[in-house]
């Protein structure tokens, strides 16, 4: 998807014979192969023009009044910081697509022998054998809470040594701004472990391309461009950007923090 600014013609009824036309601006998205292909794109009420594929000329105008003088034009200016506002959702979206987030389910759970904020979770990811994984869960959810629970984990982050126990992924969880508050991701009914998660609609799933490495997601610091915009919505659904989180059976959430954070 690419970002642009458009200006919009809000018709209101009475008046002239179409109405009057009072325009504003607002920022759309759009698909990229509109944005790169398309010559004309028309819509009853927004038209797009595009001169070329990285410095659009865009304005809007009702149908019935395309001869109108409001028509505004984007200042080149404005429309090279959509491109580069839509070339950096891009990268996000790209690096997103190389996680490897997937559905589990907490076989086990333990406190950690030597660390008092850290559980130990035994979590069946589709593999031969669970992983173990340390969270630092202990101030936020009671542990009955954790055992036999279906949870989102970040599984190819390299395993890191926590206090004497090897942990290899992370559950992911929505927390409010002040961090007093912390709830797991919830993978929807149906969703088995193994199963692979992703940001978009349901067909957005075939064009997944194969996780990165550990090594190349730490290298290339790909979790750390995307986790600042990962959040939950007014809805509790995890998202980012405007592309939901989900699997084959639904959309992602977390129990009831609206627009938190996600890590």
């Amino acid at each position: 998807m690419v970002t642009v600014t458009i200006a919009v013609a809000n018709l209101w009824k009475g008046g002239a014979a179409f109405g009057h036309s009072l325009p504003h601006v607002r920022n759309f998205q759009i698909p990229t192969f509109i944005y790169k292909n398309a010559k004309q794109q028309q819509h009853p009420r927004i038209r797009i023009w595009i001169s070329s594929p990285t410095l659009p000329t865009l304005f809007s105008t009702s149908a019935s009044t395309r001869s109108s003088s409001f028509c505004t034009h984007v200042s080149a200016s404005d429309a090279a910081a959509a491109a580069v506002a839509g070339d950096e959702q891009a990268q996000i979206m790209d690096a997103a697509n190389l996680l490897d987030i997937r559905v589990g389910r907490i076989l086990k759970a333990w406190r950690h022998a030597e660390a008092d904020s850290l559980y130990v979770e035994e979590v069946d990811v589709g593999e031969p054998e669970p992983r173990l994984i340390c969270s630092g869960l202990v101030n936020y959810i009671p542990l009955h809470h954790l055992q036999d629970a279906k949870v989102v984990v970040l599984a190819n982050l390299k395993p890191r040594n926590m206090r004497g126990v090897k942990s290899c992924g992370m559950l992911m969880a929505a927390s409010d701004p002040s961090h007093e508050n912390v709830e797991p991701l919830v993978p929807p009914e149906g969703s088995f472990p193994g199963e692979r998660i992703w940001f978009g609609s349901e067909h957005d799933k075939e064009n997944l391309p194969p996780p990165a490495s550990p090594n190349q997601i730490q290298k290339k610091k790909i979790w750390e461009l995307v986790q600042p915009h990962l959040k939950t919505d007014d809805c509790c659904l995890a998202v980012l950007g405007e592309h939901v989180m989900r699997t084959s059976a639904g959309v992602v959430l977390c129990k009831s923090l609206k627009n938190g954070n996600i890590s």
